[in-house]
């Protein structure tokens, strides 16, 4: 009796694991590119995020950088869904509910002001031990995106310059 108990209990954790990881699997091959910078968004699993809206529509980015672009374009749309990946997990979780961590010596995406998300507390409370930021709610992640925008777009353009400069001088060679 015991045996077949724990077997249920085996079986049903298994289908709980392989049910979250398509979840995972799902939205990164339903949307595998950011539209606004054509990032894989499975290699930023830990950043990405999907917002679904009023209108039946999804969409799927890198960062939430590329997602506060997305909100700002889509103002006739009203959010019924916010999602990130886990900094620890790369699970989507609520962005709303997570803990963020808003700067800190860790590289961000698509910005120089990095924001991650955290479903539980005491990861975001490590991580910002290890790598300094502050703790922060959605809301405040996402006003400090729109505040580092013009900062961010100037970075990236940079970084694109210099790209496009180095490989003219490769094909030059």
């Amino acid at each position: 009796m015991k045996k077949s108990i724990s077997c249920c209990v085996l079986i049903a954790i298994c289908l709980f694991m392989g049910n979250v990881l398509w979840a995972m699997d799902n939205d990164v091959k339903d949307i595998p590119a950011c539209k606004y910078c054509g990032m894989n968004r499975e290699m930023f699993a830990h950043s990405r995020m999907l917002t679904a809206y009023d209108t039946g529509s999804k969409e799927g980015t890198c960062s939430l950088h590329c997602a506060a672009i997305d909100m700002a374009l889509s103002l006739d749309k009203t959010p019924t869904s916010i999602q990130v990946g886990d900094y620890v997990t790369k699970k989507l979780i609520d962005a709303e509910k997570a803990t963020w961590v808003i700067g800190g010596n860790k590289p961000g995406v698509m910005t120089k002001n990095a924001k991650w998300a955290f479903a539980d507390k005491s990861d975001a409370e490590k991580f910002q031990q290890a790598n300094g930021g502050r703790l922060a709610t959605f809301d405040e992640a996402l006003q400090a995106s729109y505040q580092d925008l013009g900062n961010d777009i100037k970075m990236i353009r940079e970084k694109r310059k210099m790209r496009n400069m180095k490989m003219n001088m490769e094909h030059k060679h």
